[in-house]
């Protein structure tokens, strides 16, 4: 793909030393593509906002408002901003992602003006590598956006090019949707009659994000009981 016609959104919070180290390596690895990047940090330290603005092609955002989704909306809405036609939402912490497969996602990626989004899915090898709870809670999810999308594939690696056509209708999800509003951004391209593709690769676990405990856990509930809402509100959403 032409990569002038590609914008990135993406957010940062590093909490602790260990986050922030794991950040400042990945999102190295990410400005090496040399694209716009837009993120918004949500409570980082000045010496790692520093370090972000250290990259000429990197805009630090402050979100309106708090969590997930006000940070993701912030940063999505101001990629879509410019004139690129497509936008790669994803997470910060993807360095593997990031140096083994992102250069052949983006040139693999069917960018089309009837492409919708393109997913980054999981091999059913990759999916494997990730902590048995969160495979439980994400292959519910799988399964009820391809209950409404139709493809069984894996929807909730993470990383996404999304048409910039669909920017504007995330002005139409509540405040509480948290991680669903990636679910809705698929569920609203397929009923607007986009394409969703994915692009399937063995996307592993890092060896250090392995780990289980019961607040993970609970955090995983949450993401799904959030990936549900966003996913029944693309059926409902007005269009007009």
């Amino acid at each position: 793909m032409d990569r002038n016609n590609l914008a990135i959104a993406t957010i940062s919070w590093a909490r602790d030393a260990q986050e922030e180290n794991l950040l400042r390596a990945s999102l190295t690895q990410l400005a090496g593509l040399n694209i716009l990047v837009f993120i918004t940090d949500g409570g980082s330290q000045s010496s790692f906002l520093d370090f972000l603005r250290s990259f000429p092609h990197f805009t630090i955002l402050n979100p309106r408002g708090k969590g997930v989704w006000a940070q993701a909306r912030t940063s999505v809405l101001a990629a879509a901003a410019t004139e690129a036609s497509f936008i790669l939402y994803t997470e910060p912490d993807k360095q593997l992602f990031f140096r083994d497969f992102l250069p052949n996602f983006l040139s693999a990626a069917p960018l089309a003006e009837s492409t919708g989004v393109v997913l980054a899915s999981r091999s059913a090898a990759g999916f494997a590598t990730f902590p048995t709870f969160q495979q439980n809670t994400e292959t519910t999810i799988n399964a009820c956006c391809a209950e409404i999308m139709g493809p069984a594939v894996d929807y909730t690696y993470g990383p996404f090019l999304m048409n910039h056509q669909l920017a504007p209708y995330l002005n139409r999800v509540q405040e509480d949707i948290g991680w669903g509003w990636r679910p809705y951004v698929f569920g609203l391209a397929h009923r607007l009659g986009y394409h969703v593709v994915p692009y399937e690769a063995n996307f592993i676990c890092p060896p250090d994000q392995r780990t289980d405990s019961a607040v993970e856990r609970i955090y995983r509930m949450r993401q799904l009981t959030q990936n549900i809402q966003g996913l029944v509100l693309s059926t409902t959403v007005a269009l007009d």
